[in-house]
């Protein structure tokens, strides 16, 4: 397909587009096989927007029980706070299982990614693929001419192209079939390496 595509004019640049495209679909195929039709993940994402509506619920309550009424007791006060507390760890705890569960695919689809690169690393290595329409910066010039002879800042390599398209396609593409990881999950910051908590200590 590569060769094919390169015939045509652009096709350089279609090449690598094409090739990111099919490489972003095999990425969600097997994302999808390992991970996203378990039960252990549908289930942490259910729990992930319940938990997350719950403590949205909980935050519009508050808000509006405190301008209609000044003169709540401090005692309903820190019970809602703590309700609050255990609803937010918990959504926290939710996200942070959710993103070991996703692990197992996302070392597969590394190796994917790794060799898909190498053999556009060998097929366009010392080749401008595309024209950028304007000057990059110097330091965004450092990826998009990496490894181009010559001195034309709008020389684009195939690293700073391919680079562009598997963010921009893949992102579109989760979003296009479901994939997407939960807002809730991203806002409770319960990554592999959570930020420590404000409120310990």
């Amino acid at each position: 397909m590569a060769s094919a595509l390169s015939s045509l004019r652009y096709g350089d640049s279609l090449s690598v587009v094409a090739i990111s495209g099919a490489t972003a679909v095999l990425c969600e195929a097997i994302s999808w096989l390992l991970i996203y039709r378990t039960t252990t993940y549908n289930s942490l994402r259910a729990t992930i927007e319940r938990h997350s509506r719950k403590l949205d619920a909980m935050k519009s309550g508050s808000s509006s029980g405190a301008a209609g009424s000044s003169s709540q007791p401090a005692s309903s006060s820190s019970s809602r706070a703590k309700k609050m507390d255990r609803v937010e760890t918990s959504l926290k705890d939710a996200a942070r299982e959710l993103s070991l569960a996703k692990l197992k695919s996302g070392a597969v689809v590394a190796a994917v990614l790794f060799v898909v690169f190498g053999l556009l690393n060998s097929l366009f290595e010392g080749r401008a693929v595309s024209k950028l329409p304007f000057a990059p910066v110097p330091l965004v010039q450092r990826m998009s001419h990496r490894g181009i002879p010559g001195n034309d800042p709008s020389d684009c390599s195939m690293v700073f192209l391919y680079f562009l398209c598997s963010i921009s396609i893949r992102t579109n593409l989760q979003k296009l079939l479901g994939f997407a990881p939960p807002r809730a999950a991203a806002a409770a910051g319960g990554g592999l390496f959570p930020m420590p908590d404000p409120k310990v200590n």
